[in-house]
């Protein structure tokens, strides 16, 4: 039975070994087929979702050799995925979505000059909030320097608010949650002080991508863990752990999938070629799920697995 009591912060390199012991593993890869880009590619997707009589899929599409990017709106034509006619093309990064108060609620990562450093760039979150994707108007900009900041609606109508500080708070960058009244309650100072969840070792970092309600009234978090190794390749693995809105308690991470889970393809740059990042989880009804994620930074594709959620689902919450 899993438990909401952590048993100790442990590396990536540990968490990948028992991972490897799993018996199950994610199955059925499969690239997705996006087009009507030119030779830009299309990666770290969000999981479809509905946007009227249609689904969509947002993703970031960029050129190889740059980072300079924009988030595209796709619907499916059979095994295809086009842009969608007229809808809106944000200059963000990563792009994740979440619905509260029965509207849609849409972000990415801006990118944008560094204000004290003219030869560097600065991210920030951005939020914005519509009936629909043409209806998106801008609704609130994260810290500088923050990506992955993440909302989720509650059974209260509170919101969620999972951060990633870096720097003096969060190091190369931790996960932390508070619960707020409203989303009129969000605001830079609650996010700078939001307490820290203890999962990270120092030399590690890691965010969340996308927050589910559980049947069970748990946060079910996907996110990724990250980390460097002495040869200067970049390693990121997606990972989920549950955590309770009311106190912070929160669940040891658990890998669920790996590079070598997905079909070969390429990287953006060779220290790119072990990442996975996953963008967003759909829950099926016959207790599988299908990730859809970016890799190695130049393309995207989906995988099925267990449902990673239903375990954290039968844990005895507040009894």
């Amino acid at each position: 039975m899993l438990t909401l009591k952590k048993s100790g912060v442990q590396p990536s390199s540990v968490l990948l070994e028992k991972y490897a012991k799993n018996e199950q593993k994610p199955f059925n890869p499969t690239k997705m087929n996006f087009i009507g880009v030119g030779e830009k590619d299309v990666y770290n997707i969000t999981a479809p979702f509905q946007d009227g009589e249609e689904t969509v899929i947002a993703g970031r599409v960029e050129p190889r050799d740059s980072e300079h990017s924009e988030v595209i709106f796709f619907v499916r034509r059979g095994e295809q995925w086009i842009p969608k006619e007229d809808a809106p093309i944000f200059s963000l990064q990563d792009p994740f979505f979440t619905r509260i108060g029965g509207e849609l609620v849409f972000g990415g990562v801006e990118v944008f000059p560094h204000p004290a450093d003219e030869r560097a760039l600065s991210w920030r979150t951005v939020f914005y909030k519509g009936a629909n994707i043409h209806r998106l108007e801008k609704m609130f900009t994260g810290p500088d320097g923050m990506k992955d900041l993440r909302l989720i609606e509650l059974p209260d109508g509170s919101i969620g608010v999972l951060t990633r500080p870096q720097g003096e708070k969060g190091g190369r960058g931790k996960i932390g949650f508070v619960r707020i009244p409203s989303l009129e309650h969000l605001t830079l100072e609650v996010i700078h002080e939001a307490p820290i969840l203890d999962q990270f070792m120092e030399e590690e970092w890691g965010g969340a991508n996308e927050a589910h309600l559980l049947s069970n009234g748990l946060i079910g978090v996907l996110g990724h863990i990250a980390r460097i190794d002495e040869e200067g390749k970049r390693h990121y693995y997606p990972m989920v752990f549950a955590l309770d809105p009311m106190t912070g308690e929160h669940s040891d991470i658990q890998l669920i999938a790996a590079r070598s889970d997905f079909l070969e393809g390429p990287a953006k740059r060779p220290d790119l070629s072990d990442v996975v990042f996953g963008g967003g989880l759909v829950r099926k009804k016959d207790g599988t799920a299908d990730l859809y994620a970016g890799v190695g930074d130049a393309e995207a594709q989906r995988i099925t697995m267990r449902d990673p959620f239903l375990a954290f689902e039968k844990i005895r919450w507040g009894k």
